[in-house]
């Protein structure tokens, strides 16, 4: 049972909040970015559960659940009221379905609507929105240099671009004590001390896109009518592993490129928020398959 959950986790995040891989079962997790030198402090809670139905030999249904709260707290003057974007929520609500595509491949499909926005006004309509994914997945567990490779699509409302989108990532095990991960949102180079203990460098794609009720008016006419984060981050980390499943992390890091964006009902860019770099820091503890 822990391995299919842990296969059909390993793509629910492509449609799901952050652009983050994710082979999670549980995760609690918190993140902060301090204070720039433009005044604004970001602190993210994520909370996530996924829970399978079987449906007979190999064939699952999944549903699960991933709630993000993002605490804003800026310390400059922006030329509109930024209260009503001091804290925001994303709501992911998944459903999936596994199934043998034949000896070597498995299949997974999921759909996941969500809602993102400050809530100042309860739910509204520009709230929703709606991802999904289709991906084919092959594991070999049973060498010496174990590895996991999907490929598939995805399509995610968030992105702006009204079409699927490729997705791939491969995952190798080379050596007792080295194993990598290539592909799109994230890659990384991890050492393995012993079964325990291991440290990490990589740089991965996050973001958010969250849509703001009462919409902003500008001083040059333009109206805000979503706020975005789009970030690529390069960290080191480390891992404690209880079990093979279960863990506890942290991670510290910096971001290389960051846009922090008003977007106008159209995704228009109307007024940089923050694009400036910073560090950051990560700490969680998840339960999973990898």
């Amino acid at each position: 049972m822990i391995k299919h959950i842990g296969i059909w986790c390993c793509f629910l995040c492509f449609s799901g909040v952050a652009l983050a891989q994710s082979t999670d079962i549980i995760r609690l997790e918190y993140t902060q970015i301090p204070e720039n030198s433009n005044g604004i402090k970001t602190t993210r809670y994520r909370v996530l559960g996924n829970f399978p139905i079987a449906l007979g030999p190999e064939k699952y249904v999944i549903t699960g659940l991933e709630y993000n709260f993002l605490d804003i707290d800026v310390s400059r003057t922006f030329p509109f009221d930024f209260s009503e974007l001091e804290q925001l929520h994303i709501i992911d609500f998944n459903l999936g379905y596994i199934t043998r595509w034949n000896e070597n491949w498995r299949f997974i499909g999921i759909v996941t609507p969500r809602l993102a926005s400050n809530f100042v006004n309860g739910i509204e309509s520009n709230d929703f929105l709606l991802n999904a994914t289709a991906v084919f997945l092959k594991t070999k567990n049973d060498t010496d240099k174990p590895f996991r490779l999907f490929a598939g699509i995805t399509f995610n409302s968030a992105s702006g671009l009204p079409i699927p989108l490729p997705l791939i990532s491969y995952r190798r095990r080379f050596h007792r004590n080295w194993s990598f991960n290539i592909g799109v949102p994230r890659m990384n180079l991890e050492y393995h001390l012993n079964d325990q203990h291991s440290f990490e460098i990589g740089a991965l794609l996050d973001g958010y896109f969250v849509n703001a009720q009462n919409d902003i008016l500008l001083p040059d006419g333009a109206i805000g009518a979503n706020i975005s984060l789009s970030a690529v981050l390069g960290n080191i980390g480390y891992r404690y592993r209880v079990t093979e499943e279960i863990s506890f992390y942290g991670f510290f890091g910096h971001t290389i490129i960051q846009s922090g964006l008003l977007r106008d009902d159209k995704r228009k860019n109307v007024f940089v928020l923050n694009e400036d770099q910073n560090i950051y820091f990560r700490v969680g503890f998840r339960v999973g398959i990898f």
